[in-house]
C-alpha cells in the first residue's frame, strides 16, 4: 500500500538542478504520489520537477538556534498536512520536536550519517528516547549498529534497515569499449580521500601513460561551491598528477560519466554510512575500486576491490591490477551488474513504504 508522507529535509540540504545532494537526491528518487517535500526556500524554477515541494521560512519564535527555529517553522507546515507519516530526514532534534508537538501523526526518522555524532542522538539515552517517540530506519546495517550501540535490545529490535536506490540502466557499454579512465566522484573533501587519489594518480601515471585520470566534484554539491583551502591546495598537485578536475556536474552527467570510465574508485577515510557513488558506480558497469569501511562492504560485496586507501601506494597497486588486466576488470564490472538490483530504486521505494507502515503503527497495541 502506498503510504504518503511529509518529507522533511535538513535546513541546508539542496533540492534544486544545481545543488542537490545525496539526501535531497534520495528524497526526489524515492517519492511517491502524494509526497510532500518540506525544506528551505529555493527559486521555483530551479526546484526539481514532479514534486509537491512546500519551502519554510523559521521566524523569530521560539528564541534558541537556529534549528529550533526551522524544527517550529517545519511543524507549522507539516502539522496542517493530510499527511500520517512525517519523514524526517538526518535530523534527531528536529524529529524529536515534531513528535512532540504534532502528536496526530507520526514521525520517521531516516538516518543517513552516524548518528552517534548527532545533536539529539549522541548517547545510548537519547537513542532509545527516540525510539520511544518515533520509528527509526537508517540506509545501512552499519549504520543501524551504530544507532543500536548501547541501546536496550527491547528498543533496538524496532530500528529498521531502508537504504538508498539507484537507478539501473538496462545496458551500459562493455568493458572493451570503454574509456581508459580511472575516474573519482564526489565531494572533493579530505574524508572522501581526494587527495589520496591524486596521490595515487602521481604514481599510475608515470606507469600507465595511456590513461587518463578524471575527479568530478567540488566542496558542496552546487554549482557554486566555494574554493576551498583543500581545494586550493589540491589543484596544483592534481595538475602535476595528471588528473583534471572538472568541478561540481549535475548527477545525470556524473553517471553518464561512470558508464564510460572503465574504472571508478572511492578512496573514502571516514566510513560511509552507505556508499551511493559506489552502487552507482556498479550500476553503471564500472570496475570498482572501494576502501573497506563504514557500510561500503554491505553495499559492494563482491562487486569491487576493497583496498585501503592510506597509504597512496597500495591503493595504486590496486588500481593498477585492473589497469593491466582487462578480463579483470571485465569479471568485477559484471559482478557489481548482478549485485547493484539489491539495491535497485524500486526496492528502496517498498522498504522506505515499509518503514512509513512501521511508524504508522508506532506504539499501537
Amino acid at each position: 500500500m502506498i503510504r504518503p508522507a511529509a518529507i522533511v529535509l535538513p535546513a541546508r540540504e539542496g533540492f534544486s538542478a544545481g545543488a542537490v545532494g545525496a539526501i535531497g537526491g534520495q528524497v526526489a528518487a524515492l517519492a511517491v504520489p502524494g509526497d510532500v517535500v518540506v525544506g528551505a526556500p529555493l527559486t521555483a524554477a530551479s526546484l526539481l520537477p514532479r514534486h509537491d515541494y512546500r519551502p519554510v521560512r523559521p521566524g523569530l519564535w521560539p528564541p534558541g538556534g537556529r534549528s529550533v527555529r526551522y524544527a517550529a517553522a517545519v511543524t507549522r507546515v507539516v502539522r496542517d498536512l493530510a499527511t500520517d507519516v512525517i519523514e524526517v530526514h538526518n535530523r534527531p532534534d528536529i524529529a524529536r520536536y515534531i513528535a512532540r508537538h504534532c502528536p496526530r501523526q507520526r514521525v520517521l526518522l531516516v538516518l543517513h550519517n552516524d548518528p552517534q555524532g548527532m545533536r539529539g542522538a549522541d548517547t545510548p539515552a537519547l537513542r532509545a528516547d527516540l525510539l520511544r517517540r518515533m520509528t527509526v530506519a537508517c540506509v545501512s546495517d552499519w549504520l543501524r549498529g551504530r544507532f543500536v550501540d548501547g541501546v536496550p535490545a527491547h528498543h533496538a529490535a524496532r530500528v529498521l534497515l531502508s537504504p538508498n536506490g539507484a537507478v539501473l540502466p538496462a545496458t551500459v557499454p562493455p568493458m572493451a569499449e570503454r574509456a581508459q579512465c580511472v575516474l573519482f566522484a564526489g565531494r572533493v573533501v579530505a574524508d572522501k580521500g581526494a587527495d589520496l587519489f591524486v596521490a595515487a594518480c602521481a604514481e599510475l601515471r608515470r606507469s600507465h601513460p595511456g590513461w587518463r585520470f578524471d575527479m568530478i566534484g567540488a566542496d558542496r554539491f552546487r554549482v557554486d561551491a566555494p574554493a576551498t583551502p583543500f581545494l586550493t591546495d589540491l589543484a596544483p598537485r592534481a595538475d602535476a598528477a595528471g588528473v583534471e578536475m572538472t568541478g561540481y556536474r549535475p548527477h545525470a552527467a556524473v553517471l553518464s560519466a561512470m558508464e564510460q570510465a572503465a574504472i571508478v574508485v572511492v578512496p573514502s577515510r571516514w566510513p560511509e554510512p552507505f556508499g551511493l557513488t559506489a552502487l552507482e558506480a556498479m550500476a553503471a558497469g564500472a570496475a570498482l575500486v572501494v576502501a573497506p569501511t563504514g557500510g561500503l562492504p554491505e553495499v559492494v560485496g563482491d562487486g569491487g576491490v576493497l583496498c585501503a586507501p592510506d597509504p597512496p601506494a597500495g591503493l595504486a597497486r590496486a588500481i593498477a591490477s585492473l589497469m593491466d588486466d582487462l578480463p579483470a576488470r571485465q569479471t568485477l564490472a559484471g559482478r557489481g551488474r548482478a549485485r547493484a538490483p539489491r539495491f535497485s530504486i524500486e526496492r528502496a521505494v517498498a522498504l522506505r513504504q515499509a518503514a512509513r507502515l512501521a511508524a504508522l503503527h508506532h506504539g499501537a497495541g
